[in-house]
């Protein structure tokens, strides 16, 4: 299953990385020991936190300064929240700090990307479509 270090939750939240260790300390957010002794989140438990975050009433704890979370390419990296799969096309929603995309691709691209709740993953958007990249 994946991990993410405090660090790059922190990144994938949009706030520092004390911030996401106060969350943990307080029981907001669930961490571990690795094998290294590095507190670390796993995927799943990231994705429902980041999507949850998202639907806060914006109290100012998530730490969101307002920024549009995009480069010149208009690229969201961020976290699957969501897989629905059908038999050829599939549904993926990625948490991209205060951002919610939803990306129709085909089961098969899927497959190939490895894609799962917890996955780390970039979407691209150009016009109206929605593509995904993972690093």
């Amino acid at each position: 299953m994946r991990t993410y270090t405090i660090g790059r939750a922190a990144a994938l939240l949009g706030v520092s990385p004390d911030t996401v260790r106060r969350w943990a300390d307080a029981g907001r957010l669930a961490t571990r020991r690795d094998e290294h002794g590095r507190r670390v989140v796993e995927g799943p438990v990231l994705a429902a936190f980041c999507a949850d975050l998202a639907r806060d009433d914006g109290d100012g704890d998530g730490g969101q300064d307002g920024a549009p979370r995009t480069s010149a390419r208009n690229a969201f990296p961020g976290i699957v929240t969501a897989i629905t799969l059908g038999d050829v096309v599939a549904q993926v929603e990625i948490q991209a700090g205060p951002h919610r995309l939803v990306s129709l691709v085909t089961r098969e691209a899927v497959e190939e990307l490895g894609l799962e709740v917890g996955a780390e993953a970039t979407a691209r958007v150009k016009a109206t479509n929605v593509h995904i990249d993972r690093p």
